[in-house]
């Protein structure tokens, strides 16, 4: 099952100069249109089913006082810290209000819009076995703040109301996106019914983020997954080596009612964001590492709840639509 919320996110309109495609979307569906799916009924493809994320459900993962910002006058200087679009001058940074047809607070609501995909695609997995969002994979949020363009972390957000519904009890978290999945790791830290894993660049955002915050506080970003493997760079081929390590070693534990795949495109060596230049992996290795993690949970009878995650420039909808025709074929 493919999940598509309609009326994406497009930070273009909102005067942010990131390198988010705002089509990728739209490309990933029309390959599979026109590819894989070109000969299959629409049911591999659902749409929004009414599910609804809320404050109550962000107070079970975030500080009172930061859901508060969102949904109250500060929700502008909110968006600007999250997306970092100003520098420590004041100027602006990838950011030009007078190009925007939209305020940041719309930007805001269309961020809770889309969380509630991440919730459906987990209930959809729980019903079929497999879903893969177009959307999701915010795992920079933290308990009371937001970087890398993550406001809130939809990941731990979305399961912790599955168990709320109590439909589940435990989840693994395997993320694969270029950066460190450092939200993820810190909120879960200190419960064992949430077990961690990222492969990720050695180095760069956020490891190399000073090792307090501004508080005083031990880095967040810096607390360890359940399992880390850092990758350095020009240490491509032992990517999937250390990726199938990992697995084996999540094979020891005992089985989840559900695991999210964060799925970032964004270690393609055609990724256009700087902050991923120090990993590169080929379309190939890309195709390599999701078909291994999803046969992975495939032979284990785990429901596997996939989200889009990063992926910046024009190509970045490539290694997902490459994995999804495979998917849709089989």
């Amino acid at each position: 099952m493919v999940l598509h919320y309609p009326g994406g996110i497009d930070l273009t309109e909102y005067g942010i100069e990131i390198p988010v495609a705002p089509d990728r979307t739209q490309q990933v569906l029309d390959a599979l249109a026109t590819g894989a799916a070109s000969g299959v009924d629409g049911a591999w493809l659902a749409g929004p089913d009414g599910s609804v994320i809320g404050p109550d459900d962000l107070l079970r993962v975030h500080a009172p006082h930061y859901v508060e910002r969102g949904f109250g006058p500060g929700v502008d200087e909110l968006m600007i810290e999250v997306f970092e679009l100003r520098n420590d001058d004041g100027s602006y940074y990838r950011y030009n209000p007078a190009a925007a047809k939209k305020p940041l607070s719309d930007l805001f609501a269309g961020w809770i819009r889309w969380m509630s995909g991440t919730y459906q695609c987990g209930k959809e997995a729980l019903h079929s076995g497999f879903c893969f969002y177009l959307g999701g994979g915010a795992h920079h949020g933290h308990y009371d703040f937001g970087h890398g363009f993550c406001v809130f972390n939809d990941i731990v957000t979305a399961i912790r109301r599955l168990q709320a519904d109590r439909v589940v009890d435990t989840a693994w978290v395997i993320d694969v996106d270029a950066h460190k999945g450092d939200g993820t790791a810190a909120l879960t830290a200190d419960d064992p019914a949430v077990s961690t894993l990222s492969i990720h660049m050695a180095h760069g955002w956020p490891l190399d983020l000073p090792d307090h915050d501004r508080q005083g506080r031990p880095a967040p970003w810096l607390v360890p997954s359940t399992i880390d493997v850092p990758i350095a760079p020009g240490e491509e081929r032992e990517y999937l080596p250390g990726l199938r390590r990992a697995l084996a070693a999540l094979d020891t534990w005992p089985r989840p009612d559900i695991v999210y795949v964060v799925d970032g495109a964004d270690p393609y060596e055609h990724d256009e964001l700087p902050s991923t230049a120090g990993l590169r992996l080929s379309l190939t290795q890309l195709l390599e590492r999701d078909e291994m993690i999803h046969d992975f949970l495939a032979a284990r009878a785990i429901p596997q709840a996939w989200l889009m995650s990063g992926g910046y420039g024009r190509r970045a909808w490539e290694p997902f639509a490459g994995f999804l025709a495979a998917r849709i074929a089989g």
